[in-house]
């Protein structure tokens, strides 16, 4: 086991603890995670004395002292980050260091945090043995004493450290002193992408070490998917026994015992109890059997290929940033099995310890990662990069053997990974031999060599979907080393970062799900990232909001690319987590309208269908006409079946009609109640045509004429003599509709500079479509319509779009034809194309049949169902912490906008359009940075576009995929309007 080096000074100036090589002294060797055990624990959670120092002032030592008066001391809540509790301000960067880049030095302003806690043992403390005291996490160097007593010095934030202090302990008057430093030479290797958040961030914790105790153990338990047999055995230094009651074993430490089990894998996570007795102490913990390898360059559990439905998750929270709590994390996980999340990659720290007792307990395959990233060492072409030079290999070392030792008894992680973003070098061998020396039946994961030398798996960030198709062929570009290209060749692949979630997005999900489905070798991937890490404030009127980079003053930040993630900061599930869930459903529902027959395929990994119930329903308009239950074999993993569904009686009247079969919960679980679904499929029937009357009516046209002040009279609507544009509709004041092709450009939009694909958003501005003028080049009033023709176009350019506007009524409805020609050439794609138009506020209230309920996108369509849908103005918008385009919904055959009376608009369309309705202009969402910037007018400004282009994953991931990218071509789209009075 790498031992704890103590700081020893090196050539130049003499370095101080804080800033010597070394992962610090004075700590117990790691060892296993243990929950709980009959040995007596004090936790020493709480509010303590603090004190901020603006530097490291690391001679003044006299608040140690028992007798130090810190009356005068601020409180501090432990666990937590003295900058979340007032005092300083978080800071925000992504590669670069907040410091100057001279390692292993950190700057004299140095914020210092100092820290007491007053602790008395409880009454039946026992007597003898020995007292050990724990830090779960403290942020980035922590200096500690006891009574007076310096204990040690350990670095290493998201990593345990334990050191003997019974000696050192009194039955009352206990003072623990920790002094905090934000900076230190582990902060060069702790340059994650996140917050730098300093503090005692996770528990502190006294732990009774009774003579006899279990020192440490390591279990082992393998599954033989040939035999259905169990392998069970339990080192452990100090001897004992293990027992597995369910199972009726009873053996000695070190002895192996085979007996028939059932294996856990995540979709089945079966544990069974154990129990560890040792001379001094009785240590319960669960046993979950299972087996990873690589086979035939393919990573199995248990024998059988698994498909990672991941996400990439750091731990936040945004009033307590890295101070989770167990219900938190708890709620983490619910969410992601209710959204069909199968996998975590712990990115780029290992977890809190009792976040991987839930994943075993609830069943999600992790990827375990070490503490570790140097990524601002990029910045000048990886010049002093820590993991290639020998002095810094000890404190390497060291991380992983915290985290090893710490999780090496959870069923739930499958991979060890080395880091992150550490360029390459020699401590990262270092660290890949110790890792498989001490654990060889885990493979190793790390992403930042291209040539796989210290790994078992090949793994890649944002990689297109087009090279990602070539991997999964082996048909990759070539090492230059024909050896290692071989081993490499060889190797699964996965995508440990892709599908960038930042803002609207992310796009391209369902394009790289059918290629991990298609091809063996693809193993899935894990989504960047989990949560938005947006720090929670309110305005003065009480607003909440949330912060990201440059709203603390920081002289560098990266603004808001640290809210990336598939929930709000406030964990609301996001509309690209709801896409998710649907692109990776586990069941796949596939319907032929012309056969009458459905196609169930199971896309579990391991488990059945026997724990789920299906049902249908034929829909017409949106309203279920017959339903009922399907009767769905338990089909093994893999397994297809195709099933003929009844024949819904006739229903009446005309109307689209909709097939749906839904797949969900048989029974309660630990993570969902029964009839939580799963996955469900939709399709339309082949029987009925559609309903949509946006055509007008021949025999009851009515001629357009002109009038008093300035306007034409054309059935339902009064118009603008001059401009055309409609002012009226049956009383109802308007404002257009006039062509809009301008959207607030999303994150995904602006794009990252390192990407290779156009930055669209950039080149929409540039171009002016976000100022685009409008020119009437004539207004026709004809026997049977109103002809406008315009031209849009922007400011110094030739680009424009000639449009025609045909307006023709009806009875009481009135009907728009819009027909657009590109002039020019046009070599970008249109953000969207449609037309706007501008009503009035009072109209709160939104129905319309078509997708949803949520919003979507091209490239983010797949969670959209057709149906009746309703929801307030204010709830179609979705609160993306820096505002951006949002709200669209798809396939929209007709909507109706109400005031509260029941007046209000409706429209139809021809074909069916893409509906978005805020009250806010486009222009004033760009402009906003918050959310709390945006403030509602007295105009509902409604958008009814015939296209949108596609969102991508360019905020870090690839662009749209050419089939989803909006081109400027000729395009002909209709509506029809007509008033709502409170009866209809």
């Amino acid at each position: 086991m790498p031992a704890h080096p103590s700081g020893s000074p090196a050539a130049g100036p003499h370095l101080t603890y804080y800033e010597d090589f070394s992962p610090g002294h004075g700590a117990l060797p790691p060892r296993a995670w243990v929950p709980a055990s009959d040995a007596a624990r004090l936790s020493l959670n709480g509010l303590w004395w603090f004190r901020l120092s603006p530097t490291a002032t690391a001679e003044d030592t006299a608040f140690t002292r028992p007798d130090f008066d810190a009356s005068r001391w601020d409180i501090l809540a432990v666990p937590g980050h003295w900058v979340l509790g007032g005092h300083g301000a978080p800071a925000y960067t992504n590669v670069r260091y907040p410091f100057p880049v001279d390692p292993p030095r950190v700057p004299t302003e140095n914020p210092t945090g100092d820290h007491r806690h007053t602790f008395a043992l409880p009454e039946d403390w026992p007597a003898g043995g020995e007292t050990v005291l724990r830090f779960d996490g403290v942020e980035s160097c922590a200096r500690i004493w006891l009574n007076g007593r310096e204990v040690g010095v350990f670095k290493g934030s998201r990593l345990p450290a334990e050191y003997p202090v019974g000696h050192l302990l009194r039955r009352r008057g206990n003072v623990l002193a920790v002094r905090v430093h934000q900076w230190s030479s582990a902060s060069y290797l702790e340059d994650q992408d996140m917050w730098w958040l300093p503090g005692v961030f996770r528990d502190v914790t006294l732990l009774h070490r009774p003579a006899g105790c279990v020192a440490d153990f390591f279990v082992h338990a393998g599954w033989d998917h040939s035999t259905g047999e169990g392998t069970l055995r339990v080192d452990a230094p100090s001897g004992g026994r293990v027992t597995v009651p369910e199972l009726g074993v009873d053996v000695a430490v070190g002895e192996t015992v085979t007996v028939p089990a059932e294996p856990w894998s995540a979709e089945v996570p079966r544990l069974y109890e154990a129990v560890l007795t040792g001379a001094g102490e009785r240590v319960p913990f669960r046993v979950g059997f299972r087996t990873v390898a690589v086979e035939d360059g393919v990573l199995k559990v248990n024998g059988r290929r698994i498909l990672f439905r991941g996400v990439n998750r750091h731990e936040f929270h945004p009033e307590h940033g890295r101070a989770l709590d167990l219900g938190t994390m708890r709620e983490d996980l619910l969410l992601m099995k209710r959204h069909n999340v199968n996998a975590v990659r712990t990115s780029h720290y290992p977890p809190h310890p009792a976040f991987l007792d839930l994943c075993d307990e609830l069943g999600l395959w992790v990827v375990d990662e070490c503490d570790l990233e140097t990524h601002g060492f990029a910045e000048d072409g990886w010049a002093g990069n820590p993991v290639d030079d020998d002095r810094w290999t000890p404190a390497l070392l060291d991380r992983a053997a915290r985290m090893v030792e710490r999780d090496k008894n959870h069923p739930s992680v499958l991979v060890w990974s080395l880091g992150n973003e550490c360029g390459t070098g020699r401590a990262l061998t270092a660290m890949a031999r110790w890792i498989r020396e001490r654990d060889p039946d885990r493979p190793l994961h790390y992403e930042g060599d291209r040539t796989c030398a210290d790994t078992d798996l090949y793994s890649r960030m944002y990689a297109p979907h087009a090279e990602v198709e070539r991997i999964g062929r082996r048909e990759e570009e070539p090492l230059d080393d024909p050896a290692l290209d071989a081993r490499r060749r060889a190797m699964p692949f996965l995508l440990c970062e892709y599908a960038h979630a930042m803002g609207n997005g992310p796009g391209g999900l369902a394009e790289y799900q059918r290629l991990f489905e298609t091809h063996e070798r693809l193993q899935g991937g894990f989504v960047w990232e989990w949560i938005d890490h947006g720090i929670a404030r309110r305005t003065p009127d009480g607003r909440r909001w949330f912060a990201y980079g440059g709203d603390f003053g920081e002289e560098l930040h990266d603004g808001n690319f640290v809210c990336d993630g598939l929930l709000f900061p406030d964990r609301t599930p996001s509309p690209g987590l709801v896409e998710y869930k649907k692109v990776v459903e586990p069941v796949r529902i596939e319907g032929d309208p012309v056969a009458g027959t459905v196609r169930v395929t199971n896309r579990h990994d391991v488990a059945d269908l026997s724990h789920l119930r299906f049902t249908w329903s034929y829909e017409v308009d949106g309203v279920a006409a017959a339903r009922g239950d399907l009767d769905v074999p338990p089909l093994a993993a893999g397994g297809t079946t195709e099933l003929k569904l009844p024949l819904p009686a006739a229903a009446d009247g005309a109307g689209e009609a909709f097939w749906q079969v839904r797949a969900v919960l048989a029974r309660d679980t630990p993570w969902a109640p029964a009839g939580h679904e799963v996955a469900w499929g939709q399709w339309p029937a082949a029987d009925r045509p559609g309903s949509l009357r946006t055509a007008p009516d021949p025999e009851r046209p009515h001629r357009p004429r002109h009038a008093e002040g300035g306007v034409v009279l054309l059935g339902p609507g009064t118009f603008d003599a001059a401009t055309g544009e409609l002012r009226l509709l049956d009383g109802f004041a308007l404002a257009g509709p006039r062509l809009d092709v301008w959207r607030a450009p999303t994150d995904n939009d602006l794009g990252a500079p390192w990407q290779s694909d156009p930055r669209h958003g950039l080149l929409w501005r540039e171009a002016g479509l976000h100022r685009m003028r409008h020119r009437v080049d004539g207004v026709v009033a004809g026997d049977d319509a109103l002809t406008v023709t315009t031209r849009v176009a922007p400011a110094a350019g030739s680009l424009g779009l000639r449009t025609v506007y045909r307006w023709t009524a009806d009875g009481d409805r009135l009907h728009l034809a819009v027909a657009v020609t590109p002039e020019g050439r046009w070599t970008l794609p249109l953000p969207r194309l449609g037309v706007r138009l501008g009503l009035c506020g009072t109209l709160t209230r939104a129905e319309w049949f078509g997708g949803g309920p949520g919003e979507a996108y091209p490239d983010t369509r797949a969670a959209s169902r057709v149906g009746l849908h309703t929801a307030s103005v204010d709830a179609l918008q979705t609160p993306y912490v820096r505002p951006q385009e949002n709200g669209a919904r798809a396939d929209v055959r007709r909507v109706r906008l109400r005031r509260e009376d029941g007046t209000g608009v409706a429209i139809e369309g021809g074909p069916p359009f893409w509906f978005t309705a805020r009250r806010w202009t486009s222009e004033e969402l760009d402009a906003a940075a918050h959310t709390c910037d945006l403030v509602p007018g007295d105009t509902l400004w409604v958008n009814l576009d015939h296209a949108l282009h596609g969102i991508g994953s360019q905020s870090c991931g690839p662009g749209v995929l050419p089939r989803h990218r909006l081109e400027a071509a000729p395009a002909s789209f209709g509506f029809t309007f007509t008033t709502l009075g409170e009866s209809r």
